[in-house]
């Protein structure tokens, strides 16, 4: 007898779970990184209080020693909730850091002072500075990664890539911050004082400063270049025209991995006249621009 079999149901999280998942991570986060400051605050009262020293100096370098101990704990946090939170998931490896930051936190304020139990104060305390760094380290990269895996589907699928954001790749994890991926190449590094924008988005105007300080220095017209065309360069163009930039992209300065994209984006804007720019070569660039503003 044929049997029929249910299709598996996906829940794709609605803009109120978005909302929530965001909130709670953040007020988490928040939550730990006050317990694990609260620490260096009140960093001479707690040197007086669980530090046998009589020289200041002494005590409140040990003081601080004790507050680099919480950081040195923070990686083996995050491998140590990481992999429960694979295990047995994120909401549960998230109480449990929040319940041990709390813990901790408040274990401090407990410890008898150096005079009543002698130097199991100190130890004590630093046994408890570990157990916040190993929950700050877990909480703050679980958060994280809890945010991340409520991202909609269709953007974590999107392109269909072998690596996507995060990955490993030849230059350390693809596009995070610190990476040598993510900086800019050393041939094209910006020169003292000139800006660099973190763009969260395809185009340099989103979510970013650009086109105040754009019209701060009273700049009108803009050479546009970088990759990918179609993508970065293009949305970038499209933003600055409805701004009313007028904007220059230089073919030979713009690359894609399909160089038939790049053709096509580059039609796409010099179409009817300049619709959205134009589009010239380096070297005529170059040619037209006075000798001495050439170096």
């Amino acid at each position: 007898m044929a049997s029929a079999v249910s299709p598996a149901v996906h829940h794709h999280p609605t803009a109120s779970d978005i909302r929530l998942v965001i909130a709670a991570s953040s007020a988490g986060t928040i939550f730990e990184w006050y317990d694990f400051f609260i620490y260096g605050t009140l960093a001479s009262l707690i040197g007086a209080a669980f530090v046998p020293s009589d020289n200041e100096l002494a005590r409140q370098l040990t003081v601080w020693a004790g507050f680099a101990v919480g950081f040195g704990f923070r990686p083996l946090g995050a491998v140590l909730f990481g992999y429960l939170g694979d295990k047995l998931g994120r909401k549960y490896t998230f109480l449990v850091t929040v319940t041990l930051m709390g813990i901790a936190t408040a274990g401090v304020g407990l410890v008898p002072s150096v005079k009543t139990i002698g130097l199991a104060a100190p130890a004590i305390v630093i046994l408890l500075r570990i157990m916040q760094g190993l929950a700050l380290g877990g909480e703050y990269g679980g958060a994280t990664i809890f945010v991340s895996e409520h991202c909609p589907p269709s953007k974590r699928v999107r392109g269909g890539l072998a690596t996507r954001i995060g990955d490993p790749g030849p230059y350390g994890r693809i596009l995070v911050r610190g990476e040598h991926g993510h900086d800019i190449v050393d041939e094209l590094a910006p020169a003292p004082g000139e800006v660099v924008l973190d763009k969260p988005g395809k185009g340099s105007f989103y979510a970013t400063d650009l086109e105040l300080m754009l019209r701060n220095g009273g700049i009108q017209s803009l050479i546009v270049t970088g990759v990918t065309t179609e993508v970065c360069v293009h949305t970038t163009v499209r933003e600055a025209n409805d701004r009313g930039f007028e904007c220059l992209v230089l073919s030979d300065c713009c690359g894609s991995y399909f160089p038939e994209f790049h053709e096509v984006a580059l039609r796409m804007i010099s179409a009817q006249g300049g619709i959205f720019g134009w589009v010239g070569s380096s070297s005529d660039l170059l040619a037209a621009l006075p000798i001495g503003a050439r170096a």
